[in-house]
């Protein structure tokens, strides 16, 4: 199956080849809504039993997981499109200006319930190569640290996740949600039980990951229905967010995060 959009490469030093646009031209709310679109028609193609398959290994059931693949590499390209930005932005004040717009970009997600999105976004922030730009945050209005504190302490991972689980357990549907997580909880069963007992089908084990398939389909269980934002450049957003530029190597985009903001002596 062919992606729809332009994937992150292996330890790529150059960005892929997006849009020629600047963020800027688009609105918060705009990149947010046909974000959630077009993750949301992403997920929808996942079969709940992709998940299964990626989980025993596809060689145990000759079978393909290409739309769960094409959904994890979309988390990896926002999370990393996020960095990517950041670090080409040379001037500090449109630095700044830029993680406002990524913060409220996240809220954005999170309203809409675009939980795979909102985490890429908040990961993206959290990034070394962007959490060590100290002159860049410190220069970022007070409400909008605020905002991002209680973003990273919504995808905290102690206790298992327990913020984003007791936050999510409050949604209806539909739901864009947090694939990795989902994935991380099969595995953990898996691994973590025997599929037999004494030649019998360990049925406890298999009720645990059918309750993961079942939150998948219980996200989208109804269909997705926002108010879309007032219409400005519908063609050219939609044609950005399907198509961003990406550098996914760490160190590069350290490299370049080092070259804006010199470590201080």
């Amino acid at each position: 199956m062919q992606s729809r959009f332009q994937t992150c490469l292996s330890e790529q030093e150059e960005p892929t080849q997006g849009i020629d646009a600047d963020i800027e031209l688009f609105s918060t709310k705009e990149l947010a809504y046909y974000m959630t679109l077009f993750d949301w028609d992403l997920f929808w193609c996942v079969h709940e039993y992709e998940l299964l398959y990626h989980t025993f290994g596809r060689h145990h059931f000759g079978q393909i997981t290409a739309n769960l693949d094409v959904f994890l590499r979309r988390f990896n390209e926002i999370q990393f499109w996020v960095v990517t930005e950041i670090c080409m932005t040379t001037s500090l004040s449109k630095r700044v200006a830029l993680l406002r717009k990524f913060i409220k970009l996240a809220a954005y997600c999170k309203e809409y319930q675009n939980l795979n999105a909102f985490c890429a976004i908040v990961m993206g922030l959290s990034n070394v190569a962007v959490s060590r730009l100290s002159l860049t945050w410190e220069k970022l209005p007070s409400k909008f640290r605020k905002l991002y504190t209680e973003f990273e302490s919504l995808i905290d991972p102690s206790r298992n996740h327990r913020a984003y689980r007791v936050s999510v357990g409050k949604l209806q549907p539909p739901v864009v949600p947090f694939m990795p997580l989902l994935l991380k909880d099969m595995t953990f069963t898996h691994e973590g039980n025997k599929t037999s007992l004494d030649g019998l089908v360990n049925f406890e084990k298999m009720h645990m990951l059918a309750q993961t398939m079942r939150t998948i389909r219980f996200c989208r269980s109804r269909h997705l229905v926002l108010e879309p934002p007032s219409p400005k450049s519908e063609g050219e957003v939609k044609s950005y967010i399907s198509c961003l530029r990406v550098v996914d190597n760490q160190r590069v985009l350290t490299s370049m995060s080092q070259k804006l903001e010199p470590r201080r002596s």
